[in-house]
């Protein structure tokens, strides 16, 4: 029983952070069909947020809560200042947004050793999140606890800004149908560098989250890109309930397989079942109801 659940809180922690780092993609790819190969340096932003707030805040628990608020600040600017200088010119050239952004990537990391170095460093973690929790005989770390929670909060604050703010209204609008939006005198620019900027600030928040579980180093972000992605196709484009059920369940899938075999072959194992139930359902698991004729 102590290693069922151990084992099931191991997966739901994974999926929390595989939420974490989809939930922006979610917008920027899944809404936008944007490829943006440089969200992982996004979330390497946050993480680095998260060690230079640290520097000026001495107390860990105040630093947390504004690096989580100047993350979010920071992974947004960037993505703006991405979209309005590359990808803005190639909202109908996909593959070409994956090459360009995929060179920034490579170029934030080079950034982000010139400034910081090579080596990891390390975040500390407040006092209060220091330690595990027993939970019926499995002893689950506080860290992972708060990203759950950190996981639950953003998709519930996201979800509800999409459904009932005048902004969430625009981008479901402009989803469904840019040409009729524009005609009803919504103004798909702005509403684009919005999205951007909410998406990327989300991958910012990853980013804080990501220090209190491991050291930061500029390809710590890559590390969940090609994860995020996986999770964001088998939701379904723009979905962030499919997102939401997709990161959790190749969390637990991970979590259980590798129980039984070893880390390696369980990244394998659930790639393949991945392939499969892409095969059988390539639009994910929900699609995005459009008005469009087409």
């Amino acid at each position: 029983m102590e290693v069922l659940i151990g084992q099931l809180f191991t997966g739901l922690s994974l999926g929390s952070i595989l939420l974490l780092a989809a939930l922006g993609l979610s917008l920027t790819f899944g809404q936008m069909g944007v490829i943006n190969m440089a969200h992982g340096e996004f979330i390497m932003a946050g993480c680095y947020t998260a060690y230079v707030v640290q520097k000026v805040f001495s107390s860990a628990g105040v630093s947390l809560f504004i690096s989580l608020f100047v993350g979010f600040i920071v992974g947004g600017a960037m993505g703006v200042l991405l979209e309005v200088t590359l990808i803005n010119r190639m909202y109908k050239r996909p593959l070409d947004t994956l090459l360009v952004t995929f060179g920034v990537g490579l170029i934030l990391q080079q950034v982000a050793r010139d400034i910081f170095g090579a080596p990891a460093v390390n975040v500390a973690s407040p006092e209060w999140l220091r330690g595990g929790v027993e939970i019926l005989g499995a002893v689950i770390p506080k860290a992972r606890i708060f990203i759950m929670i950190l996981a639950v909060v953003c998709v519930a604050v996201l979800a509800l800004a999409l459904k009932v703010t005048p902004l969430g209204r625009r981008i479901r609008a402009v989803v469904q149908n840019r040409d009729l939006a524009e005609t009803s005198g919504i103004s798909s620019r702005r509403t684009d560098i919005s999205t951007f900027f909410i998406g990327s600030g989300l991958a910012g928040v990853a980013g804080v989250a990501l220090t209190l579980i491991g050291a930061t180093s500029s390809t710590t972000g890559q590390s969940y890109l090609i994860d995020a992605f996986l999770v964001v196709v088998i939701g379904g484009l723009g979905q962030v309930k499919g997102v939401v059920i997709a990161a959790f369940s190749i969390g637990l899938l991970n979590a259980f397989i590798e129980h039984e075999t070893t880390a390696s072959l369980a990244k394998v194992i659930v790639f393949l079942l991945i392939v499969v139930f892409l095969q059988v359902r390539p639009q994910g698991l929900f699609t995005v109801k459009t008005r469009s004729l087409a």
